[in-house]
């Protein structure tokens, strides 16, 4: 039983994990495209 409660818990953590590295994600996405932009400007 505490086996099961320890892995209930785990992928709780994991899975809100998903959420944050999601948002990390998107936010590395959007920044490389302002440099990119940044860069096709200043040729």
């Amino acid at each position: 039983m505490r086996r099961l409660i320890a892995l209930a818990l785990l992928l709780g953590v994991v899975l809100s994990g998903c959420n944050t590295m999601q948002g990390a994600g998107k936010d590395i996405e959007h920044g490389g495209q302002d440099l990119q932009g940044a860069a096709q400007r200043n040729k």
